[in-house]
């Protein structure tokens, strides 16, 4: 499976999260000032309540991919390490955050596939929502601009969108490509979705004649993705006869 690789743990995040040059540090956060103004940060305090809770979602929804152990936290947003421990706990069992170990500590993330993930970064870290501004009935579907990046692929002969591009899907994966296609061309073509969605996807490639067999005998993760929600961007052979 082919998965965008997050930043290493315990990689040191830019020097913009710091209270420098393009920011202001509001009660309980750090605002971009290019962003969002002052008026909306103090919202934002007011909304969230904690301001241990709002700083960590600022760390967090300006860093995906990005890992944290507690005290580089603590120090990064100038919190006690207690208020930083209960806070993580309750954004981790939410779904907010995941948890990951690694040189024997305990790192912390983003969740890209939580539900509220894009409106919590339009919130925090100024990320335009986009195509959530679309009626009930185009949310259900994908983004056609999606599905033209990735029918413009050579020698692409079946595509599969489940996961987070498809509203309400359960599966663990986003993209299924088959076909003898360029690995080159299909990374270049995830990451400007990955731009579009403002996430790290979860992709994986087939040649034709394994994920025909695979269906043929209902291979577990086929049939899996099969079963949820999903949507076929490309079938030139027509074998799943849903276009």
């Amino acid at each position: 499976m082919g998965v965008e690789t997050p930043s290493k743990p315990g990689a040191k995040p830019s020097e913009e999260i710091r209270y420098s040059g393009g920011f202001y540090p509001s009660k309980y956060g750090i605002i971009r000032t290019s962003k969002v103004n002052k008026e909306i940060g103090d919202m934002i305090d007011k909304l969230f309540g904690s301001k241990t809770r709002v700083k960590l979602l600022h760390l967090f929804m300006n860093h995906p991919g990005q890992s944290f152990y507690v005290r580089e936290i603590t120090r990064l947003i100038d919190e006690q390490i207690n208020s930083v421990r209960r806070e993580l706990s309750n954004m981790l069992e939410v779904g907010i955050i995941t948890s990951d170990t690694g040189d024997n500590k305990l790192y912390y993330q983003a969740n890209q596939r939580y539900e509220f993930y894009k409106p919590l970064r339009a919130i925090f870290a100024g990320e335009s929502m986009g195509s959530e501004e679309k009626s009930a009935e185009q949310k259900a579907s994908v983004n056609q601009n999606e599905v033209d990046i990735i029918e413009a692929i050579p020698s692409l002969r079946l595509a599969i969108f489940a996961g987070v591009l498809v509203k309400g899907s359960t599966a663990s994966i986003d993209v299924i490509l088959v076909g003898n296609v360029s690995l080159a061309k299909v990374k270049a073509a995830i990451a400007m979705i990955e731009k579009l969605e403002a996430r790290e996807l979860n992709y994986t490639v087939l040649p034709y004649d394994e994920f025909y067999y695979r269906l043929s005998v209902r291979d577990k993760f086929i049939t899996e993705v099969l079963a949820t929600k999903h949507s076929v961007a490309v079938d030139k052979d027509n074998i799943l006869n849903e276009k």
